[in-house]
Parts: C-alpha cells; structure tokens; sequence
C-alpha cells in the first residue's frame, strides 16, 4: 500500500462527485466537501414554488454516494478549503464536522481536482451556499415569502432569472404580478436576438412583465417586508418580494491569484483542464470554478468526464493527459415555467415542446439517483 496515492477532491456537487464515482475504485481519495449533502440546484427554481419538490429530492446524503466504496479506500471531509499550495501540494480545509468549527486540517495531496463551483453574493437558494440546514430552511422561507407575496420582482435576465420568473409565472401568473428586469435590452444576453424574443413572448403568455434596460442600483428592504428597488435610470419599484439570480461569483478564494483570471476570479486552465502554472501538472478544475467556455451542466459533465480519464492516465498509466472534451456542440434549454421552454442546439432554435421534454419536464430531477448510485460516471 506504499505507493497508494491520494487524490483531493474540493467539492461534492455535480462536477466532484462525478469525478469521485470515476475514480474511487482505482485510487485513495479525500472529497472535501463543504457541505453534507448534494443538492440537484438545477431545480431550486421550481422548489421556491411551495409543494412542488419535497426536501428529500433536492438533496440527498453524500454518505449514501460513497457508502458501496470500501471504506478504506476514502474518506469523507466536511469543511471548506480556506487556503492551497500547490507546491506543497497541501489544502487546508476549515472543518466543519467537528466540535470545534474553528479547526483546521492540513490535507497533502498526489493529485488535486478543484470542483468547488460558484455561489450568489445574495441569500438565495440557486446554489448551496450554505450547510444542510441553513439551505433547508432558505428553500422553506423562500417558498413561504412566494406564496404570500403578491408582486414579485426577478432581477437579472440570464438563464436562471428566465426560469424562476417562469415558475412563478406558471404557477402565479393569474394571481400575482411578476416582474422580470433586465439590464439591457434584451432576455438571455449574449444569445441571438430571435431567441430572446421568443423567450420573452413565452413569458409573457404567462403574464410575466419584462422590463429592459432596468439595472438595479440599490435595494431597501422595510420593516414589514416591502422592498423599494432604486434603478441605475433613476426609476423606484416596490414590490413585496425580491430575488435577484445576478452575481454569481466562483469559490475560488482558496486560490493563489496568480492562477485565477483577474476579471472573473475564475480559475486558468489549459486545454487538459491543469490548472495553469502548477509545477507537476497535478491540480485541475472543473465547472463552474473554470466557467470555460461558460458555466454549464453539459460542459460540467463533459470536464468531470475528462479530468477523471486524465487523472487516470497519470496516476495508474504514467501517460500524458488527452485533450479535454467538450459536448459535440454546444446546447442552452431553459425551461419556461413547467410546460413550455426555450433554447437552441448550435445555432439551431429547439422547439418549445422539445426544450420542456428534455429539461422543464422535470428539471433534471431524474439524473439524482445517477448521481448518487454512480452510473452518471
């Protein structure tokens, strides 16, 4: 067992636990895992509408993920990586399993992955921000805040804004008014005009209001739960519920600098997925830590896939790394309320129909189990 390596694992979310699953028969692992459950976010836009997903779909137990394993072949950290050095090639985590909070564990590494994804810079249930409970219960008083507010407004336009007003479209679009702002001009920034446009027709069939060129300058939140949002034109909305889906920033500040974009704060790769500058070539990343060629669950999948060949290939072959693949060509779906949706394949627009079979039917909910038993590896 002397010449037994231990690959690191930062994160157990979509891209780290694929990765673990890959490699747990084959090698030593310590998955460092800031929290203890894994939860399927892709859903949380339907599971702030009340009744839609009970709590144990949404997340399931890491312990449950890693229980077929033997047990002497890994072992599972909950903490938070606070610092890294990669030529020590050491981690060390916050641990938050222990008596104490406060304490720390030096981890040294032969080879390390970086999945610790990204978080919202806002209290709000699109990514587990947070421990077990804490994200339990902010999925609850999200869900209760929804059913009791009568004019909602989603601020940011992106993929995750599109489908949280269009949940709360579908559901409340009759009762309430919803009220979608986007800083430009247009729904889904960065994609084709005509998709934009279709995106906003289908809001607006669930009587969604699209406002454009409405870039939040500052919120203020009342004693009684009102909110009054100021607009960089000037313009005050009030409604009685606000839920940003901007400002999603990657964990990466475990991270020397010099690896991380200056801009984004995400982490350098190169067409393998090292992490760039590493002595040894022994540090990769996947996901939304990376965000190349942007954050996606396809392209998280396709990177954990390859990272685990590469990983593989170093470690029990002595051989080079292969280029890293991405999906075949490069697909958005964003499901529009639960029955309807929008996206493309390349440049090619999919049917509303298609997108909701293949992503607002469920959300994805069905890949769980893969994720937990280990077939999605």
């Amino acid at each position: 067992m002397a010449d037994k390596k231990t690959v690191v694992i930062l994160g157990g979310s979509l891209g780290g636990l694929h990765v673990a699953h890959a490699l747990l028969k084959k090698h030593q692992q310590y998955p460092n895992l800031r929290n203890t459950h894994f939860y399927w976010n892709i859903a949380s836009v339907r599971a702030i509408i009340p009744g839609q997903i009970p709590d144990q779909k949404m997340l399931r137990e890491l312990s449950e993920a890693l229980q077929p394993y033997p047990s002497n072949m890994y072992e599972l950290v909950i903490g938070e990586a606070i610092s890294s050095d990669f030529t020590a090639k050491t981690v060390k985590v916050q641990l938050s399993n222990s008596a104490a909070d406060a304490q720390t564990r030096e981890i040294v590494y032969d080879h390390l992955v970086l999945a610790t994804g990204a978080r919202y810079t806002n209290d709000t249930p699109w990514k587990a921000n947070s421990d077990y409970q804490s994200l339990i219960n902010l999925l609850h008083e999200t869900a209760s805040k929804v059913e009791k507010a009568g004019h909602i407004i989603v601020a940011g336009a992106g993929a995750t804004g599109v489908e949280v007003a269009g949940e709360l479209g579908y559901e409340y679009g009759k009762t309430k008014t919803i009220t979608l702002l986007a800083s430009g001009q247009h729904v889904l920034p960065g994609e084709q005009e005509s998709l934009s446009t279709a995106t906003e027709n289908e809001l607006k069939k669930l009587n969604v209001t699209v406002q454009k060129g409405a870039r939040v300058k500052d919120v203020a939140r009342s004693a009684d739960d009102k909110y009054t949002i100021q607009l960089e034109n000037g313009q005050n909305l009030e409604c009685n519920l606000y839920l940003p889906t901007q400002g999603m920033v990657p964990n990466s500040d475990y991270v020397d600098t010099k690896h991380l974009d200056p801009k984004t704060k995400t982490v350098l790769v190169d067409e393998f997925l090292h992490v760039t500058g590493v002595p040894g070539n022994n540090v990769w990343a996947v996901g939304d830590i990376v965000s190349k060629p942007r954050a996606g669950f396809m392209i998280t999948q396709k990177q954990a896939s390859s990272v685990a060949k590469n990983v593989e290939l170093s470690l029990l072959q002595g051989k080079e790394p292969v280029l890293a693949k991405g999906p075949p060509v490069d697909i958005l779906a964003c499901a529009v309320g639960r029955g309807r949706g929008v996206g493309r394949m390349g440049s090619i627009r999919l049917p509303s129909f298609g997108v909701w079979l293949a992503k607002g039917r469920t959300l994805g909910m069905q890949l769980v189990d893969q994720y937990i038993n280990g077939s999605i590896a």
